[in-house]
């Protein structure tokens, strides 16, 4: 534990610390979408409790390093499958593919239902459209996906154990302040919305991509998203006597 207190250590804990908070801007945003579905009551514990169960499962992957590490070895190569490519496919591979269809399904399936799905807080069936339950699992799983990736990062940059969990719990914290406030400027204003929603169509699609050993700077997409988000205050300044368009809502009422 006296190694966290050295002056490298510290460094280290800072740097990581800012790394996860900028890479997890995404991740972020993915929250609040999935908990600004389900009522005012629920939508904060949804959120506390999917960055606090993402973050216990990170710490507990740090447990079982070897494990992480042998994602990275290949369990098969595409062109033993028959394809003309000798690309070797490992379980991160495998997680990552999974976490970028899961993000490219669930970004299309809320664009649709905020754009051109059924108004109200049920669906045609009467069920509730949003649960806190469903919303947990899906925050939690799409963490996961991130989880891995970002232990992988964080050994890249010091193989102190005590170092990245300091890392893992601060910047889990920095989530849990600012997941709110993001959230509700997100809600209030629907152009933001859809901007949020179409950074998370091009993360899934980076994670696809990624799968596949194409990698393609995040930094890109952060900038083309920053300068969008630009665009869009300035276009928020000069309208902000006008009544905004209002998307579609499948959230429960509050009981």
């Amino acid at each position: 534990m006296e190694d966290l207190f050295t002056s490298a250590a510290l460094t280290s804990v800072f740097t990581i610390t800012l790394l996860e908070i900028i890479l997890g801007v995404d991740n972020i945003i993915f929250i609040s979408v999935i908990a600004g579905k389900l009522p005012s009551k629920e939508e904060k514990k949804a959120r506390n409790w999917g960055i606090l169960l993402a973050m216990a499962f990170r710490l507990l992957l740090l447990l079982g390093l070897g494990f992480v590490l042998q994602l990275q070895t290949p369990l098969f190569y595409l062109d033993d499958l028959g394809l003309p490519w000798h690309l070797g496919i490992s379980g991160k591979d495998l997680l990552i593919l999974g976490g970028g269809l899961f993000l490219l399904y669930k970004t299309t399936y809320e664009l649709h239902h905020k754009l051109e799905g059924e108004d109200g807080d049920k669906t045609s069936t009467g069920k509730s459209a949003a649960t806190l339950s469903r919303a947990i699992f899906d925050i939690l799983l799409i963490n996961i996906i991130f989880s891995v990736d970002s232990i992988i990062t964080a050994i890249g940059m010091t193989t102190i154990i005590s170092v990245m969990a300091a890392s893992i719990i601060l910047s889990s914290g920095v989530m849990l302040i600012f997941a709110k406030p993001i959230g509700d400027f997100v809600e209030k204003h629907p152009t933001v919305k859809i901007l949020a929603l179409s950074f998370l169509l091009l993360i899934g699609t980076l994670l696809v991509a990624e799968a596949f050993h194409v990698h393609v700077p995040k930094g890109y997409v952060y900038f083309a998203m920053a300068f969008s988000f630009f665009v869009e205050l300035l276009n928020m300044k000069m309208r902000k006597n006008t009544t905004p368009v209002q998307l579609k809502k499948h959230v429960a009422e509050d009981r």
